[in-house]
């Protein structure tokens, strides 16, 4: 007994570690670790898929994500496709949503991601004096660095960095200024030629007359100051008026032109109607004429008729001839010639006139 029981024990103890180890082998195999009430592993959606029905009574079911419209990222058995996010405000797109990636948006340029207020903040601009030495960036500001070792910045920006100053020629130039972090080297060379804008000449006075007869004993002697000349230009208007006239005798000329074609081609087209009419006219008949014209009709019908009867008449003879000679013919008495023999023999017909 005891031999048997031990046996009992060690079998359950198998068959129950066997269970557990096959159970333990589906779980690893089955990734999504749930089951159908079947006991199938639950499949699970790939990227680019979404779940459409959950696993569970049957199999789980995947539809394919709408591209820049909804997304799915991960393997998953309960997701569903995601809609894309939307870059608004100061954020721009940096990477296009797909079927299988979120769109990924940043700072608009000019603006990064502060990580302290987690916002878009505006970038920084680096004064005088300072040189930018990282460009800010979607995700950090920029950064400024003091301009030393003969390089300056004479004007605040975003992108430039320190420039070097300029080095005046030893011997030649002569400089008038030195350089410094916030503006450059100014340089003179003496011998370069200069060009001074000279002073122009003044103007003459006009010429002064005294006129004799104004001035009398005890009045002092005036200057006449002389009128300025008016000169006589040609103005535009002078020249206009040649040309306005030329324009308005062409207006005219085509005018009267058009008159005498439009004249031209209304007698040219009732010139035919009128030979019409009068054709028509000389065509129409008289009452006299129309008289006539079935008078004679009558007489040539009449002996059109007459020939015809004669030509009649004659044909009729000419067959009652043709019958007469076959008559004869047709009732002439056969010979009857008994050969020795006994035997009838009907002689040949005569000869035919």
């Amino acid at each position: 007994m005891d031999t048997l029981s031990w046996i009992f024990f060690y079998g359950a103890l198998g068959v129950a570690l066997g269970s557990k180890s096959e159970r333990a082998v589906q779980e690893e195999e089955c990734e999504s670790g749930q089951y159908t009430n079947s006991g199938e592993c639950c499949l699970e959606c790939p990227p680019g898929e979404g779940v459409v029905r959950k696993c569970g009574a049957t199999q789980t079911e995947c539809a394919q994500c709408l591209d820049s419209e909804t997304f799915s990222e991960t393997y998953s058995h309960t997701d569903t496709c995601q809609p894309c996010t939307q870059c608004k405000g100061l954020m721009r797109m940096l990477t296009p949503c797909t079927d299988s990636n979120d769109a990924v948006c940043v700072c608009d340029y000019g603006y990064y991601l502060s990580s302290i207020t987690g916002k878009c903040e505006v970038c920084t601009v680096c004064p005088q004096g300072q040189g930018v030495y990282m460009r800010c960036e979607h995700d950090h500001d920029t950064v400024c660095e003091e301009c030393v070792d003969d390089t300056y910045s004479d004007q605040e920006n975003l992108l430039d960095p320190c420039l070097p100053c300029t080095i005046c020629e030893e011997g030649i130039e002569i400089q008038l200024r030195e350089c410094a972090p916030t503006h450059d080297a100014v340089c003179h060379d003496p011998l370069a030629p200069t060009f001074s804008t000279s002073a122009s000449p003044p103007s003459p006075s006009p010429p002064s007359f005294t006129d004799p007869w104004s001035s009398g004993p005890g009045d002092e002697a005036t200057t006449a100051k002389p009128s300025k000349p008016h000169i006589m230009r040609n103005g535009l208007n002078e020249n206009l008026i040649p040309i306005y006239c030329s324009i308005l005798a062409a207006v005219l000329v085509g005018l009267l032109a058009y008159i005498i074609f439009k004249r031209w081609n209304s007698c040219k087209q009732n010139k035919p109607a009128a030979n019409n009419r009068a054709a028509t006219a000389n065509q129409t008949p008289s009452p006299e004429g129309e008289k006539l014209h079935s008078d004679s009709g009558i007489s040539v019908d009449s002996q059109s008729l007459q020939e015809q009867h004669a030509q009649h008449a004659q044909q009729t003879q000419a067959q009652a001839q043709a019958q007469a000679q076959a008559q004869p013919q047709l009732h002439a008495p056969e010979h009857i010639v008994v050969r020795v023999d006994g035997g009838p023999q009907v002689d040949p017909p005569p000869p035919q006139a």
